[in-house]
């Protein structure tokens, strides 16, 4: 199953290095391979390798990442895992639905599913990144998995779906999508376009930059804009600088 290789398990500011041992052997086991790491604490160590457990040529071709945005720069669909939203307008979908939405875009694009910091979870800025959130169906009394445990859970849930598609014989696309999705990259970089030329429109002020900031791009990833929406919106903002300039 290729379309495995196209989804991304991200690890924010991971504090114990023996939970990227986990994710690693929990990946490998699952036939993923495919580790980012964002700013761990501790890596590589000897804990990490220990916790691997043999999976060690997942462990040390992860790769390592200063920010989120560039861990997730390729990929078209991004999901955060998160039992809430806190109030922040990004849906929040249960896991089986997001395994099967996950492994079908795979089979074309690359996808990623980020694990926020052990202790606190994602940020806000790191939600604000993701076209869903992702919740568990965990007990609600007591709701807390461990980082390597809810790796696993994911991907085996990913293994399963992908599996599933691979026995219906839904075929893999040999060329592109005609119109695929922008990818996280291009988004951020539509982002920076943005917010500068409604900053010189005055548009974008500093008492309701943060929060219009967020809002645009939850806006956008509801949305989800394919290239050719792109091209025209940054067409417009092009036009709109250049008239801003006379």
């Amino acid at each position: 199953m290729d379309s495995l290789k196209n989804i991304r398990f991200v690890l924010s500011n991971t504090s114990h290095a023996g939970n990227i041992g986990a994710a690693a052997r929990a990946m490998k086991v699952m036939g993923l391979d495919n580790l980012h790491l964002i700013n761990p604490a501790d890596y590589p160590s000897a804990e990490a390798t220990a916790r691997a457990s043999g999976a060690d040529d997942v462990l040390y071709a992860a790769t390592v990442h200063e920010s989120l945005d560039e861990a997730i720069a390729p990929c078209s669909l991004v999901m955060g895992t998160s039992a809430r939203n806190r109030g922040m307008d990004i849906e929040v979908i249960d896991l089986l639905q997001a395994a099967e939405m996950l492994a079908s875009a795979s089979r074309s694009q690359q996808v990623a599913l980020i694990f926020g910091k052990e202790r606190y979870g994602m940020t806000n800025e790191e939600m604000q990144r993701c076209h869903y959130l992702v919740k568990y169906p965990a007990n609600p009394a007591y709701s807390s998995l461990n980082l390597g445990a809810a790796i696993q859970v994911a991907a085996y849930e990913l293994r399963m779906k992908s599996l599933q598609l691979e026995s219906e014989g839904v075929p893999v696309p040999v060329e592109p999508e005609v119109e695929p999705f922008a990818t996280a990259e291009k988004m951020q970089s539509f982002y920076e376009h943005l917010f500068m030329v409604m900053e010189k429109t005055e548009f974008m002020k500093d008492d309701n930059k943060k929060s219009l900031e967020e809002k645009i791009r939850m806006m956008f990833n509801r949305l989800r804009i394919e290239k050719h929406e792109m091209d025209i919106l940054r067409g417009f903002l092009s036009a709109v600088n250049k008239n801003l300039k006379k």
